[in-house]
């Protein structure tokens, strides 16, 4: 089983340093902050994030606010809240704001770590959205987002950046794509591959800078 990462947002210092001794003490990996910041949508980019665990009294910023910004930029984590507004209608409110869980301060740890554990295990189960790099693939309704804004690829681009991505860092033949990508690889040739990788290249890095998926030189091609 792959280990789960948490990441945490609590403005208190010791009671972040509690959750994330605790948290790891189990197995789980943690990335903690101490407020929101600019930050927080990189770990969310650039990790593999299983849960985040959300302050609501935040210097600055209410945390049902910020997991709203994060739902209506495509993000899809689950989320529990831990917080000391532990009204019904505070927790009312939790749950309209995308909570998979809701936790009152003060809380007893072993709650905690049951609560972590069942909402990680129900949610990996039902999501099979992908996050890679600022790459967004959303299973519900079979589409991609870079940065937020919706990419418009066809049934075989859909299919052909999904092989890149579940096999990230890996040399793909141009064979080994005909073959699990094409339905009458049989009648394809090789160059319909480079016509359709030029493509989806021009579709996802318009301008050329971020270099998603690399040519291999009489081999094939390489998304990293």
């Amino acid at each position: 089983m792959s280990i789960k990462t948490i990441l945490i947002v609590e403005d208190e210092e010791d009671i972040l340093e509690l959750l994330e001794f605790t948290l790891q003490k189990e197995g789980y990996e943690t990335i903690g902050f101490l407020s929101v910041n600019e930050n927080i949508k990189k770990v969310l980019q650039e990790e593999k994030i299983d849960l985040i665990l959300m302050d609501r009294n935040l210097n600055g910023v209410e945390g049902t606010t910020f997991i709203k910004s994060l739902r209506a930029s495509s993000y899809q984590h689950p989320v529990i809240y831990i917080t000391a507004k532990d009204k019904e209608s505070d927790i009312l409110d939790g749950f309209d704001a995308f909570a998979d869980d809701y936790i009152t301060k003060p809380f007893s740890l072993k709650e905690l770590l049951a609560r972590v554990k069942a909402v990680i295990k129900r949610t990996s189960k039902s999501s099979n959205d992908l996050k890679i790099k600022d790459i967004l693939y959303k299973s519900s309704n079979k589409s991609f987002y870079i940065e937020d804004e919706k990419i418009n690829l066809s049934q075989l681009e859909t299919k052909l950046l999904l092989e890149f991505i579940n096999n990230q860092d890996i040399l793909l033949t141009r064979d080994y794509l005909l073959e699990t990508v094409w339905d009458d690889f049989l009648q394809t040739q090789e160059k319909t591959v480079n016509v359709a990788i030029k493509r989806l290249k021009d579709k996802i890095d318009p301008d050329g800078k971020k270099d998603y998926i690399k040519a291999i030189r009489g081999e094939g091609y390489i998304f990293c």
